[in-house]
């Protein structure tokens, strides 16, 4: 056994160890105080939180909470990494996105952080014809190409392929992906396309270019459609599977099949959830590759790319925090290239300097925060083990249940697969109706001065397949509503805002007040009285003893004074004159949309 030293810093040495139970006690106290009287592992269940796929977030993990050996980085499960040394060669591969050949646009890129391109091509994209503009000035041989070219894949390989030999580029130099994905174009539009030329590209590469891939599995179809982590995971693996069965029926082995895959996620601001996504998923592809007997193959290359779910189009600016988030979450997670879609992608063509926030996002990360220099940072966090594992468990059975229906593109041409997304995203939607999962500028801290960001459309992506979501979807109807009542009157529709009593009484329901409605486009008066406000419904705002002395009576001088409706802000009660009760939890988005339509907001 080995001494240290006495340096004097024994912190808790002379201290006996706490024990769960210890802790459960003091939580049972502290609970009782609140009306819950619960004891033992009940105290800990009621400070349990929910997620979707039925995780649990326990409030405390200890040692006991831990899993199975998640094993080294770069041998198999690869949970904890796809190579013995993660990213910490230089940190992640940066890559930016394009859709149109915007002259300059991509060297800028490359010549300020970006180390890879994914080039959105064919319909909706860059016209295969102009790839050779695209890349003009880019050095092929250092810079890898990520094609997304849905149903004109073939020519836009044929395209690529021939720019590498016209360039001088050697096979083996070539590398990044020719981004086959059947069964994701399929999700998008609804249509299929032959399998065979996919199959004839893939086993080129795997003869002649050593450092190409020919599919990429996108699972941003799965979560822009409302899908949580577990189906997306789910819904990967079983287009995995897919290719992995045409593959080898068209004469590749089971390690060259592998070796022609990559996979695709979304990283979202839930940084814990994402970073346990893309270790689960390594840890899922590797049991199917030891199921199929190239267990040696089962090392996932995984690309994570900033959730357009979470991108929000009014204060655009807080998406570069979200961003963040996510892009931290990529690489604490594992992610061999990250992508950071720009903080106006959800309003149109990226401008220079939202591309130039983008690419930085990640430079900082790496070089500034060293994120890199770890290879695992998560690894031995008892949470992050176990929330893997969780996670792990649940997208196995999603994708047990996909094979169980015959497989992804059946599950896809049922409309099995988009019920159970759709499933999903009415249960978040609820949730974010009742603010219960809170989005900031929007549902909370709205601006209703904010000048709008306004960006060229982006080109019209082919559609038809599943439906693409975002979070801010409702309240972004209602406060479009406002805006065209602006436009057309020259005033937003307006809520007074009855106080009562002193400050210290009425503040925090006041605020409470004026964000909830102002997140949907209702501009709230303070000052003055309601005659004076120019408004047509009016809420009190104050505390509930005062409530008790006077909300009835001043219920009814609103009314008299003209109001249609009165609001009281807190919990529901029976107080006269009061109509409705607005309160934290309640339906949000229902309150909101039924006040435009009382106020003739169309």
């Amino acid at each position: 056994m080995t001494v240290l030293p006495d340096d004097g810093l024994t912190l808790a040495a002379e201290f006996p160890d706490a024990t769960r139970e210890q802790w459960q006690r003091l939580v049972s106290g502290v609970l009782s105080k609140s009306g819950k009287d619960v004891e033992g592992t009940a105290a800990e269940d009621a400070l349990t939180t929910t997620l979707e796929d039925g995780l649990r977030v326990r409030p405390l993990y200890a040692a006991g909470d831990s899993v199975s050996d998640p094993g080294l980085p770069g041998f198999a499960p690869f949970v904890r990494a796809g190579r013995p040394e993660g990213n910490t060669l230089g940190g992640w591969d940066v890559r930016q996105r394009h859709t149109t050949a915007e002259a300059g646009a991509v060297l800028s890129d490359l010549e300020n952080g970006v180390t890879s391109l994914w080039l959105v091509v064919g319909e909706g994209g860059i016209p295969v014809s102009s790839l050779g503009q695209v890349l003009d000035g880019v050095y092929l041989d250092l810079a890898p190409v990520v094609l997304d070219a849905g149903h004109e894949v073939e020519g836009a390989a044929r395209e690529l392929l021939r720019l590498y030999g016209e360039r001088g580029v050697a096979k083996e130099a070539a590398r990044g992906s020719l981004g086959a994905d059947p069964l994701g174009f399929e999700a998008r539009t609804g249509r299929s396309f032959d399998f065979a030329p996919v199959a004839g590209l893939a086993r080129r590469c795997a003869e002649e270019y050593p450092g190409l891939r020919a599919l990429t599995v996108d699972a941003l179809p799965y979560h822009e459609a409302g899908g949580s982590a577990a189906q997306e995971l789910g819904a990967s693996l079983a287009t995995g599977v897919a290719y992995l069965r045409q593959l080898t029926e068209a004469g590749l082995t089971v390690e060259q099949a592998c070796g022609q895959i990559e996979f695709r996620y979304a990283a979202t601001a839930d940084q814990f959830l994402t970073i346990a996504k893309l270790r689960a998923a390594r840890r899922l592809w590797a049991r199917v590759a030891e199921v199929c007997g190239a267990a040696g193959a089962g090392a996932q290359t995984q690309h994570a790319v900033t959730s357009p779910v979470m991108m929000t189009r009014r204060d655009p600016w807080v998406n570069m925090l979200r961003a963040t988030v996510a892009t931290l979450a990529a690489g604490v997670g594992g992610a061999d290239s990250v992508t950071v879609l720009p903080f106006d992608h959800a309003l149109g063509l990226p401008d220079a300097f939202a591309r130039r926030i983008a690419r930085n996002t990640s430079t900082i990360l790496i070089e500034e925060s060293h994120l890199s220099r770890v290879i695992d940072p998560a690894g031995g966090s008892w949470y992050v083990e176990r929330l893997t594992d969780e996670l792990a468990q649940a997208g196995w059975e999603f994708f047990q249940t996909i094979e169980r229906t015959g497989g992804q593109a059946e599950a896809l041409r049922s409309g099995r697969l988009g019920q159970d997304l759709a499933n999903t995203w009415e249960a978040r939607s609820a949730k974010l109706a009742k603010r219960r999962e809170p989005i900031t500028g929007v549902s909370e801290f709205p601006n209703l001065t904010e000048k709008p960001v306004v960006r060229e459309p982006v080109p019209e992506r082919p559609a038809g397949g599943l439906p693409r979501v975002r979070r801010d979807d409702a309240f972004e109807t209602l406060r479009a509503r406002s805006d065209a009542h602006l436009a057309a009157t020259g005033a937003r529709p307006r809520i007074f805002l009855a106080t009562l009593g002193p400050a210290a009484a009425h503040t925090a329901r006041a605020t409470f007040a004026a964000n909830l409605f102002q997140a949907g486009g209702i501009e709230s008066v303070t000052e003055g009285t309601f005659e004076e406000s120019g408004a047509g419904e009016a809420c009190l705002c104050s505390s509930d003893a005062l409530y008790e002395e006077q909300a009835e009576a001043r219920a009814e001088e609103l009314r008299s004074a003209g109001a249609a409706q009165v609001f009281l802000a807190g919990r529901p009660g029976q107080y006269a004159g009061v109509d409705t009760y607005v309160f934290a939890g309640c339906d949000a988005v229902a309150v909101l949309t039924a006040t435009l339509d009382r106020m003739g907001v169309s």
